[in-house]
């Protein structure tokens, strides 16, 4: 027998405990055993990759959660109405320290007709009504007690109300000559359309607007008359004739003929109310409840006006206007001024939200209008046409769109801006107009609660932080 045979003769010997297996793959030895093992190896394998994928994922999870929330808090301690001010902070920081990183809450308005169930004090459900779209305006019945309306008048009587409107503002010559602009700028300056000739509607706005007189269209034709004015009699001013007259020439013949209280844009009597520290517990309440209502960071409510209460003897009456004004580039919020690092002239009060408050049920009259409410168009031309003006509250209130009766105790609020769809002021909205309509039988009390907002955020941020570094000496100029 050769050694290969041998060898082989060895091999085939298999005796217990002895004998030396070929290296075989395991799943060739037990073959009886191969798909099951095979797949059990595989699955254990997937598995722990799996396992350990997810653990990564998780971890990843948990890293980015905190690495934002630290940029987050870090953000919430600079925000401008944080209570959370860096203390080495002392300066108004630049446009580009300050992010947008807060939003303005609007309540929807749904329809017109809808209903909100509101908590707003404890143990009471307040019901809020839609009354328009255009402007965004509610109603919300017994807002105020009738002690809390007894209370804001009794506070508003002994503080005092004065004139809400002089009668005639003088000095408007010398102010043009200051300017030193010459007829035909002037002329310019009033010709809205730029038709080359004054119209009725652009003399009464400016004289509503410069005086506080409102004339109506058939005054403006005494005027004329009485100025010799109008050579042609077309109820048109051509620069040649506008030439003849001197800048105040309107209000020397109105204070010849003499200007009663029913001829000014606004008759009535009002003094502001402070809410703050310190103030009288249901003055603190009403703006707490405001801001609830409004769903408004509090700070921004904080630093707003006043309260302002306003009454309304019989005949009393405010024409149409808007409460707050278009804001330009070159124009600054009254409530800001301080922080706007610009010497413009042009000033508006740039109120984002009336709350208006009636503090007595009226007998006759006092409606709130608003004549183009849900309009479908808005054109400021056709406000007057044909002898009808729309903004006359003393005869031509029944035109209005929409009138509120003054209930004790309802609330109306509206916004006078639009949103900018990025949570921040945009741009006025015009259908805001509104007046207060002729009291004819009693008294009219009400009370008015602006939130003032920059529509420039970067103005109202450095705003903020200027009263947080000197609260006392801001908020002072912010309620003036």
């Amino acid at each position: 027998m050769t050694d290969n045979q041998e060898s082989l003769n060895a091999q085939d010997k298999t005796p217990s405990g002895s004998a030396t297996l070929p290296l075989r793959p395991p799943c060739e030895r037990l073959s009886g055993h191969k798909s099951s093992v095979c797949s059990r190896s595989y699955f254990v394998v997937v598995m722990v990759f799996f396992h350990v994928y997810i653990i990564n994922v998780i971890a990843l999870l948990f890293y980015v959660h905190y690495s934002s929330g630290q940029e987050d808090a870090s953000r919430s301690r600079d925000a401008p109405g944080s209570n959370h001010q860096r203390p080495e902070s002392r300066r108004p920081p630049s446009k580009a320290e300050f992010l947008r990183d807060v939003s303005l809450t609007r309540v929807e308005g749904i329809r017109v007709g809808h209903v909100q169930r509101l908590s707003l004090v404890p143990g009471k459900v307040h019901e809020m009504r839609t009354l328009s779209l255009k402007p965004l305006l509610f109603e919300i019945p017994e807002f105020l007690s009738d002690d809390e309306c007894r209370v804001v008048m009794q506070l508003a009587q002994l503080k005092g109300l004065m004139e809400s409107q002089l009668m005639v503002q003088e000095g408007q010559e010398e102010l043009a000559k200051e300017l030193n602009l010459s007829p035909e700028e002037i002329f310019n300056l009033l010709d809205i359309n730029q038709d080359g000739q004054l119209q009725l509607h652009e003399i009464l706005t400016h004289s509503r607007v410069r005086d506080g007189i409102w004339l109506t269209p058939e005054n403006l034709r005494e005027i004329y008359a009485g100025l010799k004015a109008d050579k042609d009699g077309n109820g048109l001013l051509s620069l040649e004739e506008f030439r003849v007259l001197s800048s105040d020439a309107f209000q020397r013949f109105l204070v010849q003929r003499g200007v009663k209280r029913s001829q000014l844009v606004r008759n009535s009597r009002h003094t502001w109310l402070y809410q703050g520290k310190g103030a009288h517990q249901v003055l603190q309440d009403i703006k707490e409840r405001v801001t609830r209502l409004t769903r408004l960071p509090s700070t921004l409510v904080d630093l707003s006006e006043p309260l302002q209460v306003v009454r309304y003897e019989e005949g009393g009456h405010y024409h149409a206007h808007h409460d707050s004004g278009p804001v330009y580039p070159e124009t600054a919020c009254t409530h800001t001024r301080m922080a706007a690092n610009t010497s413009t002239p042009f000033e508006t009060s740039c109120r984002y939200i009336t709350v208006l408050f009636y503090l007595n049920s009226v007998e006759g009259g006092g409606e709130t209008a608003f004549p183009v409410a849900d309009n479908r168009t808005y054109d400021e031309v056709s406000l007057i046409q044909n002898d009808v003006d729309l903004l006359d509250t003393r005869r031509n209130c029944d035109k209005s769109n929409l009138r509120v009766k003054p209930t004790k105790g309802t609330a109306v609020f509206w916004y006078n801006y639009l949103s900018d769809g990025r949570g921040w002021v945009g741009e006025q909205d015009e259908y805001a107009l509104h007046g207060g309509c002729v009291v004819t039988h009693g008294t009219k009390w009400v009370a008015n609660k602006w939130i003032n907002i920059d529509p420039d955020y970067q103005r109202q941020a450095r705003f903020q932080q200027l009263v947080s570094q000197q609260p006392e000496e801001m908020m002072m100029m912010a309620s003036v």
